[in-house]
């Protein structure tokens, strides 16, 4: 009997990765670096702080690394209070609302920081439909690593296969597999080139899962 679902944010909630490149370029101008937009695409997944060690090291810089993560989240945050872009993925709160109203218990399990995780709940005024949230910036493995999704389902309070998980990425599918979790692929206008093929089932509308119909595949 489902329990209880497991989401990821990032292009299943909400899109923030035009706001995090906006906020690295401006922080890469601040900081007078050249940064390519190869160059940038190739830290895709990767920390903000793991970045700007490597920013640090390629542009011989004398700042700290922990400058420069401290400048692109003031420009993050200033973007996320004010930029009108930032819109909640269509249908995502009707689907939060359906499964809240019919008693079901919800956790956000996103590889995003706590600090991108929080700003996006309190925009959102979404902390009162989850019981709890956890970043995998906080793990010592990242997705396709099964442990965030592991440790969702204990902060859930249910077994694995009481919970449903709801997905994007090809490493996100991967991990939920891999904890034991059915897995809804959500084929998003925002996840490019990601493979569904591992999916227990692949939608591109989340009215497709609402409680009355998904809750019959258990």
């Amino acid at each position: 009997m489902l329990k209880a679902v497991l989401f990821d944010m990032d292009g299943v909630i909400v899109d923030t990765e035009p706001l995090h490149k906006k906020a690295y370029f401006l922080m890469f101008n601040a900081f007078k670096i050249d940064v390519s937009l190869e160059l940038y695409e190739s830290f895709t997944g990767q920390s903000t702080i793991n970045i700007c060690k490597k920013l640090c090291d390629i542009f011989k810089l004398d700042n700290a690394p922990e400058d420069l993560v401290k400048s692109k989240r003031k420009y993050f945050l200033g973007l996320f209070e004010n930029d009108p872009s930032l819109q909640l993925i269509d249908g995502v709160l009707e689907l939060i609302k359906n499964y809240y109203s019919n008693g079901i218990t919800l956790v956000l399990a996103s590889s995003a920081s706590m600090f991108t995780i929080d700003n996006v709940f309190k925009r959102f005024n979404l902390n009162q439909y989850f019981k709890a949230k956890i970043s995998g910036a906080d793990l010592k493995a990242s997705k396709p690593h099964p442990e965030i999704f592991e440790k969702a389902a204990e902060l859930a309070g249910f077994a694995r296969n009481e919970c449903i998980v709801i997905e994007d990425s090809t490493n996100g599918i991967k991990a939920a597999k891999a904890a034991g979790v059915y897995c809804v692929g959500y084929n998003s206008l925002h996840s490019k080139n990601q493979d569904y093929s591992l999916a227990d089932i692949v939608i591109d509308d989340f009215s497709k899962i609402f409680y009355n119909k998904i809750s019959s595949a258990f």
